[in-house]
């Protein structure tokens, strides 16, 4: 590890130094209770704010992917050894050992994926959470008996599938991190978790702070690397049982033919393109500042980013004009800097593909009422992947910036007339994963979020998520759960158990024999 900002080594140095680890130790791979180093090419981070290094370390590989398997599956027998009860203190003692390190966590993740240091404040609480949320279900995953029509004791269990294979994207590693791991552990599985390679360490550090607090060694492996390399020898492990993906609708398609040619099942949370409706009725002020939020917390880098906002022709202008405005005021500057709302974008890529739509939907007659260049006032140091928050109206159906997902700090604002027009707008799109809707006639607000394909609809609100709550889309937006007892349930199997009760045993000649 070289080029290492200054704050995060202080941070990496806390952290290790208080698992009684040597704070020079490099911070690679989580396998097996050890900080192991990767075996493979170099990798090199460049900052976000100012696009230099930051960092390099090794990919892992599948060597090491191989021993992070056997070490989760020796670790899971372990695991479900230990009553339910047990499994849930142990959970509840892991989430608490998160305590102390909160800020260096946060600084960590602030570093790394160039978000404002007051978001990965918040995310570090919400990880705690997560944590002690599943833990509450370690005992409560109950079974049930089948009143099957014969002289048998029919009884369901819900078993582990055993060790599951996790991939977790760029823009908010740490918050997936645990939003995976969580339920999947309380399930009963061991894991191994794959992070994106750009933002690699706060999975590792989340790990060796939980296991090292009485998790088994091994029942958490976090391995760092590439696709091509660590991540298909983690999908294609025949000691995986299960894989889940965070990110894009194309890598996702990759991961599950990856499963497919094995039979696993996988669950897929990805991209989205969700609409923001506003009716002529809606609170102004409210629907205005929601639809800031929406789109530009995270510098627009969230897979629920309201990117479209559909609003009622007869407030459009009025609409269009104070969401300019106020986007205008957002802070945007260094993540270390608590006054800012919003960072860079996290790196090079991702930064041209924004610029890229923006200037294509530009030639296609689209206008741009703010934003779309480089904020003018930065701090000298910011030379990296940042951009103005930006509006673009004029923009017609057929347009890849009202049809693809951006992923960046980016709104379409399109004109509707009617409910139905409304209606079929937001459902336009070969996405799935989430919607709003802004009227104060509960009437028309319950009966337009039913219509939404979407799995999940908000109310005068905007991404309000917990881990209470399922998560996941349709289409292309994935399918299967997170969070909630849904995502709790992605990860066991029902197993049917038939114990004969009749003195005399009955043999099955055939399917349905003996029933009746």
């Amino acid at each position: 590890m070289n080029s290492l900002n200054d704050k995060a080594v202080e941070c990496l140095t806390e952290l290790l130094t208080a698992r009684g680890m040597l704070p020079g130790i490099a911070l690679s791979n989580w396998i097996g209770g050890e900080l192991v180093a990767g075996q493979g090419e170099s990798i090199e981070l460049l900052d976000p704010v100012t696009g230099l290094p930051l960092m390099t370390y090794a990919d892992a590989g599948a060597a090491l992917v191989e021993r992070a398997v056997a070490a989760a599956t020796a670790a899971q027998q372990e695991w479900m050894a230990l009553t339910a009860s047990e499994r849930g203190r142990r959970m509840t003692t892991a989430a608490a050992a998160l305590q102390g390190h909160e800020e260096a966590l946060a600084q960590l993740e602030s570093v790394v994926a160039g978000k404002p240091i007051r978001d990965c404040r918040g995310e570090v609480i919400k990880v705690r959470e997560m944590i002690e949320y599943y833990a509450g279900w370690c005992d409560k995953q109950h079974g049930e008996v089948i009143p099957v029509p014969t002289s048998h004791l029919n009884y369901v269990r819900h078993v582990p599938y055993g060790v599951v294979g996790q991939i977790t994207p760029w823009n908010a590693p740490m918050f997936t991190c645990a939003w995976q791991l969580a339920p999947a552990i309380a399930a009963g599985n061991g894991v191994v978790l794959k992070p994106s390679e750009l933002t690699p360490f706060s999975s590792v550090v989340v790990a060796m702070l939980l296991e090292r607090s009485g998790l088994p060694q091994g029942l958490i492996n976090i391995v760092n690397g590439v696709g091509p390399t660590t991540g298909a020898a983690l999908t294609g492990h025949p000691g995986i049982s299960k894989l889940v993906f965070v990110g894009s609708p194309e890598s996702g398609r990759k991961i599950a033919q990856a499963g497919a040619e094995r039979l696993v099942p996988s669950v897929l949370e990805l991209g989205g393109k969700s609409a923001n409706i506003v009716f002529g009725d809606a609170r102004l002020d409210d629907a205005v500042a929601g639809a800031q939020a929406a789109i530009f917390a995270a510098a627009g880098q969230s897979c629920v980013a309201g990117s479209r906002l559909l609003v009622q022709r007869e407030i459009f202008d009025e609409v269009c004009e104070r969401l300019a405005r106020t986007a205008g005021s957002i802070a945007v500057g260094l993540p270390s800097d608590t006054a800012t709302q919003m960072g860079p974008v996290q790196n090079s890529r991702q930064h041209r593909h924004i610029l890229s739509m923006i200037e294509a939907a530009k030639l296609q007659g689209a206008r741009v009422l703010c934003g779309g260049h480089r904020p003018e006032t930065l701090p000298a140091e910011a030379r990296g992947y940042f951009l103005a928050p930006t509006v673009l109206v004029d923009v017609t159906e057929d347009m890849a910036i009202a049809r693809e997902e951006v992923f960046g700090p980016v709104v379409v604002v399109m004109p509707f007339t009617t409910e139905e027009d409304a209606v079929r707008l937001a459902n336009a799109t070969r996405f799935g994963l989430a919607g709003a809707v802004w009227t104060q006639d509960p009437a028309r607000a319950h009966r337009v979020a039913a219509r939404l394909r979407a799995g999940t609809v908000w109310i005068n609100s905007y991404k309000a998520i917990n881990v209470m709550s399922p998560f996941g889309g349709f289409g292309d937006s994935g399918f299967g759960r997170s969070s909630g007892v849904e995502g709790l349930k992605e990860y066991t199997v029902a197993q049917s158990v038939w114990v004969e009760t009749s003195p005399t045993a009955s043999v099955a000649t055939g399917y349905g024999s003996g029933v009746g």
